[in-house]
């Protein structure tokens, strides 16, 4: 996913539907120096961790 899209989610009161490695997710920040999103999966909100971008796939 590019950085831009993926700023456009983050900020966006719509839930989008994202996966990483299957797993749908809610990106919760971007970091745009690092190229990486903060997410946690949806049934499981309390497993967050940090994700480069590109490993991140908008179905």
């Amino acid at each position: 996913m590019n950085k831009q899209r993926a700023m456009e989610i983050a900020e966006s009161s719509v839930m989008a539907n994202v996966s990483y490695e299957g797993t749908p997710v809610y990106i919760q920040h971007v970091d745009e120096n690092n190229e990486t999103a903060r997410i946690y999966p949806l049934d499981q909100p309390e497993q967050e961790q940090e994700v480069p971008l590109n490993s991140l796939i908008e179905n």
